[in-house]
């Protein structure tokens, strides 16, 4: 049973803005908002009058004075004045939680038409900073001092992970390694990337004066950069006659969360993840052999690994399989990250769910330029907050 057979309407992505993401000296949060605002609203064929609600996903968690941005779209036109805006915060799944949010309005009948923006800065702020923001999405080192922030937290992982499955010969880091280089080259494609240069797997797979180990096993191209950016959606029960392109149709989405503190959880397990996978895939009414790509939260490399465990590509400790045998590459049978991922293009915390939407959309409806796949038709967007705490999926389909 599909979205629309289950609730009785369609939601419809109509029109989609996306900046580019990375250092933007230039640019404000309220700035990035209003330019992928505007560009969404255009683009789906509408005028800003039109829009019954805006949901905003930032994190932000102390990396700007102003906690209070929800109101920050409604300068794109005097015409969004009076319209409900709310700010949504699920840690680095703020953009999907807003995105869902905004859906489950347009199903509870309470808009016909909503923006969903994801936006985030933060690379004004120090090391120091980011690294204490961070770790406020995690139950146990919240407020807590620590040299290696969240990579850390990833690191452990990949220590139980190497620990419960490999043969201890150093696999694991060039394992890594090639998803690292997968979406580094990848990343050159995309317009939006903040990191587009393809640095080769020799490179992801050796430690360096330029890749230096940030914490073990991880180095600095497993780890996705600190970025600023912003994307936005238009989301519809039905499209307008005058909108730029085709929409696309979510045909399900799910939502899982995990328990908060370590001791609860298997580390290499990612049980809301995959839950979360179920119940989208579930709701759509197809199975992982249906879509034709996915965009994963690939924060780490070892994020990457254990997504496809979670999402059913291979069976646990298999991940590997799936690099080794180019199933996720470009030409694979499921190609993964096809715009860089987080890795590559950027994470910009409230804005990646978004952006994840965003570019699945554009692949669904042939306008993702040198990004472009062969004719997709079904595609699923995982976002995840902390270490597999927040997850959410979405199963998008080509109308």
């Amino acid at each position: 049973m599909s979205l629309k057979e289950q609730f009785g309407k369609d939601v419809l992505l109509t029109g989609w803005g996306h900046s580019r993401f990375g250092k933007l000296t230039n640019e404000t949060l309220e700035s990035l908002i209003v330019q992928v605002a505007t560009e969404a609203i255009s683009n789906a064929g509408i005028e800003p009058g039109q829009i019954d609600e805006i949901y905003l996903g930032q994190f932000n968690s102390g990396l700007m004075p102003l906690a209070f941005p929800s109101s920050l779209a409604l300068q794109v036109s005097p015409d969004l004045a009076n319209v409900a805006a709310t700010r949504v915060e699920n840690a680095c799944a703020s953009g999907s939680a807003a995105f869902q949010q905004g859906t489950k309005a347009l199903l509870a009948g309470t808009a016909k038409t909503v923006l969903v923006i994801g936006a985030e800065k933060m690379t004004h702020a120090g090391a120091d900073v980011v690294g204490a923001a961070l770790l406020g999405a995690d139950y146990d080192m919240a407020g807590q001092t620590s040299t290696t922030g969240f990579t850390g937290l990833f690191a452990d992982v990949a220590k139980h992970y190497e620990k419960r499955y490999g043969r201890g010969d150093g696999q694991l880091g060039d394992v890594l390694g090639s998803i690292a280089a997968k979406n580094h080259r990848n990343g050159v494609d995309n317009p939006y990337a903040q990191l587009r240069k393809d640095l080769g797997e020799e490179f992801c797979r050796t430690v360096s004066d330029k890749n230096p180990v940030v914490a073990d096993p991880l180095r600095r191209t497993d780890c996705s950069p600190v970025s600023d950016g912003a994307a936005a959606v238009v989301l519809c029960t039905s499209a307008s006659s005058s909108a730029a392109t085709l929409p696309v149709q979510l045909t399900g989405f799910g939502q899982a969360n995990d328990f908060f503190p370590t001791v609860r959880r298997d580390p290499t397990a990612f049980a809301a993840t995959r839950v979360s996978w179920q119940r989208a895939l579930g709701m759509a009414g197809v199975g992982l052999e249906d879509l034709d790509f996915a965009e994963v939260h690939d924060c780490f490399t070892i994020a990457e690994l254990l997504m496809y465990e979670a999402m059913g590509l291979t069976e646990p400790g298999q991940g590997a399989r799936a690099v080794q045998e180019g199933w996720v590459f470009k030409d694979g049978k499921l190609p993964v990250n096809v715009s860089g991922g987080l890795k590559a293009k950027g994470h910009p915390v409230g804005a990646t769910g978004v952006s994840q939407h965003v570019i699945a959309a554009m692949q669904l409806t042939g306008t993702a330029g040198d990004m472009q796949l062969a004719n997709p038709r079904r595609a699923a967007v995982q976002n995840m907050g902390g270490v597999g705490i927040a997850n959410y999926v979405s199963v998008l389909e080509a109308v």
